[in-house]
This record gives structure tokens, C-alpha cells and sequence, in this order.
């Protein structure tokens, strides 16, 4: 007796969610599902050892409901948006964009100052970080700017683009918070080069980044007290990263087991920052290749997707929203490593956190949304050497 499988909707049906589970890439899809799911299941290994820094919580799996609540919500809201047309994204981003900026630039009166950083604001039990909702919108909203640039009709988009960046980093680094202005420059300059800049301006931008690295060092103590605990660890306190390095090499090929963690008792982000480490402790090498294998799968066939489209918005917006997760993951993992400094920086689907989670599903709803196949989505359009002699 055979059973053939039968799909959840018909060719023939022309509802909205018929048509959205035959177009969108399904693939990106159960990726993004499977890096949910393991980083609730992460948080159940995590939360005990991460309440006994806070005696005023008794539950031991009190961050792990949250992160269930977290993750549901990062799921309908990416779900939701994937559903989205490209305006729809370009009218989400702009209002996402706004709103960011608007709370941003209340946080250093209204935030919620931890560590010596005004990054978050107070929602009653829970706490919003804005600057991950800045990300993904400016992302879309660049993308768009340069594609209507494009078009030759007056349009200062380059001009818009860039003044949407100079206001969302100058807000950033008032909290500060240089690791997100990093990851967000780092972003917008490859999106500005994947929408037609001609070569001698990377060159240009690159220069003016590495100055601008420079500058922050020396504006900023916290940033050069990071760099000389990487640089040389045996003069300063390196608790943090050497615990996670220890629990990394302890977890060996296939790791202690379940709950038998060690080092992550005496991490103390280890349920945000340092995840990756708790992982690699319990589960080994073979849960870590997993996780990065299913980031680079999202970045790699997202891209690839992307760079097939015809529209030049959909195009640079879908890649650069693909490359910030893959970017994003790329520094937590580097850190966990002690390949560079810390950052800050939250996993991607992985790290506890409602804001993170939240912002990475809008992220990947985007994306969804962008790559998803429509009439004339993909047939062949300009090439990426075409569209460079269009910008100045």
C-alpha cells in the first residue's frame, strides 16, 4: 500500500494563501523555521543557569516561555509579511524606518540605561529595542531610494538614501552602539554597490569608512577598552569570552548532552550574546556546522534568488536583507570564537531577546515577500555592469 503526498493547497486555488504557498520559497523558509525552533529549544538549556543572576526570578524556564512567546510572535510577523507585495514592503519599511527614528531619538530621555547604553525603552514588562527595527527598513528603504535614482526623473534618492543613514547612525551613536552602526553601514554600502555605484566610489566609501572606524576609536572608551581586551587579554579581564571559548573546545564533536553544560554557568550573557557557546558545549561541533550550514543556506539561495529578479528594488533590497542575517550571525559566531571583539550582537532566530527575534522576523518576512514568484518576477532584466552606468 503506497501514500502519495498531498499538498496543503490545490494549483487551482486562487486564494491568498493558496497563491502564497506556491510562490514563496519554501526552502528559505523551513530554514529560517528550523533556527526558530532550535533557539527555543537553546533557551530551555540556557534559562536555568542564566536565573541565578537574578534572584528575583524563581522560575528556572522563565526566559524559555518567553522566548516561546518571542518566537510565536517573530513567526506571525514574519509570516504575515511574506504575504506582502513589494509596495506593501516599501510602505511597512518607511513606516518601520519613521518609527524607529522617532523612539531612537527619545531614548536618551525616555530609554532605559543598561551598562552604561540607553538602547532600550520600557513597555511594562517588556523592553523595546528600536535600532533592530531600524536595520531591516532602512534596508528596504535604501534599496528603494537607488532604484528610483535609477530611473533618471529627478529623484534625489542617492541623497535621501544617505541622509536616512546619516540620521539612523548619528542616532546610534548617541546611545552608542557601535556594533549595530557597523553592521548597519556595512550593509548600506553593499547595497549602495549592488544598486550600480561605479567602482572608484566603493573605493571612495571604503577609505571613508576606515577613517570612520578610526574616529570612533578614539571618540569612544568603551570601544577602545574592547580592543584592548582583544588585543591583549592578559593585561584586562576576559572572563566572559574565555569561559565561552572553554565551553566551545569542552563540547567537542558531539557535546556533554543535554543539560550537562558547565562553562555556561559562569557566562553571563549566555542566554543573548553567547548562545552560540551553550550550544556548541551541550551539542558539539555537529549542532554548531548545523546552525552556521543553515545561515549560509538563507544567505546563499536567498542571494541567488535575488540576483534573478528583473526589478532593481526587489533586487538590491532582497540581497541586502539576506546579506544583514548573514552578517549578523557572522559577527555573533566570530565573537563566540574570540576571532574579534565583542559586540553585542544577537544571533539571528537564536539569541533570547524580543526585540532581536521580532526584527528578525520582519527581516525574513521582507525578504520572503520580495523573492516570492510573480509574473515577470524573473525574467531577465539589467545586469548589475548595465545599472552601474546609471548612477553618477
Amino acid at each position: 500500500m503506497t501514500h502519495s503526498y498531498t499538498p496543503a493547497f490545490s494549483r487551482n486555488d486562487q486564494s491568498p494563501l493558496a497563491k502564497w504557498f506556491w510562490t514563496v520559497d519554501r526552502g528559505l523558509l523551513a530554514a529560517a523555521l528550523t533556527l526558530m525552533g532550535l533557539g527555543v529549544a537553546l533557551s530551555f538549556a540556557s534559562s536555568p543557569a542564566a536565573i541565578l543572576a537574578d534572584q528575583s526570578i524563581s522560575d528556572p524556564f522563565h526566559y524559555s516561555w518567553r522566548m516561546m512567546v518571542w518566537a510565536s510572535g517573530g513567526l506571525v510577523l514574519m509570516l504575515t509579511t511574506s504575504l506582502l507585495s513589494p509596495r506593501g514592503v516599501r510602505r511597512i519599511a518607511v513606516l518601520g524606518l519613521l518609527g524607529a527614528i522617532v523612539v531612537m531619538a527619545a531614548l536618551p530621555f525616555i530609554g532605559n540605561e543598561v551598562k552604561g547604553a540607553a538602547r532600550w525603552i520600557n513597555l511594562g514588562p517588556f523592553s523595546l529595542q528600536p535600532s533592530e527595527f531600524a536595520k531591516p527598513s532602512l534596508i528596504v528603504f535604501a534599496a528603494w531610494m537607488f532604484s528610483e535614482a535609477q530611473k533618471g526623473q529627478g529623484v534625489p534618492g542617492v541623497s535621501i538614501a544617505f541622509g536616512a543613514w546619516a540620521l539612523t547612525v548619528g542616532l546610534l551613536l548617541i546611545q552608542p552602539d557601535i556594533g549595530q552602526t557597523l553592521l548597519i553601514t556595512t550593509t548600506f554600502m553593499a547595497v549602495f554597490f549592488m544598486a550600480g555605484v561605479p567602482l572608484k566610489w566603493v573605493a571612495a566609501l571604503g577609505a571613508a569608512g576606515a577613517a570612520g572606524v578610526v574616529g570612533l576609536y578614539f571618540a569612544f572608551s568603551h570601544m577602545r577598552d574592547r580592543l584592548s581586551r582583544f588585543f591583549s587579554p592578559e593585561t584586562t579581564d576576559t572572563h566572559q569570552i574565555d569561559r565561552a571559548s572553554e565551553a566551545i573546545r569542552a563540547g567537542g564533536l558531539v557535546g556533554r548532552g543535554v543539560g550537562e553544560g558547565v562553562m555556561k554557568r559562569h557566562v553571563p550573557d549566555l542566554h543573548t550574546d553567547f548562545i552560540y557557546s551553550v550550544g556548541a558545549e551541550e551539542f558539539g561541533l555537529v549542532l554548531s556546522l548545523t546552525m552556521i550550514g543553515l545561515y549560509a543556506f538563507i544567505v546563499l539561495r536567498g542571494m541567488r534568488k535575488a540576483m534573478k529578479l528583473n526589478d532593481s528594488f526587489e533586487q538590491t533590497a532582497a540581497a541586502g536583507l539576506f546579506m544583514l542575517v548573514g552578517l549578523q550571525a557572522c559577527i555573533n559566531v566570530a565573537v563566540n570564537l574570540n576571532l574579534i571583539p565583542t559586540k553585542g550582537m544577537t544571533l539571528p532566530f537564536i539569541s533570547y531577546g524580543g526585540s532581536s527575534m521580532m526584527a528578525m522576523g520582519l527581516t525574513m518576512g521582507f525578504a520572503l515577500a520580495l523573492t516570492r514568484r510573480r509574473p515577470g518576477a524573473y525574467e531577465p532584466g539589467a545586469s548589475l555592469a548595465d545599472r552601474r552606468r546609471i548612477l553618477p
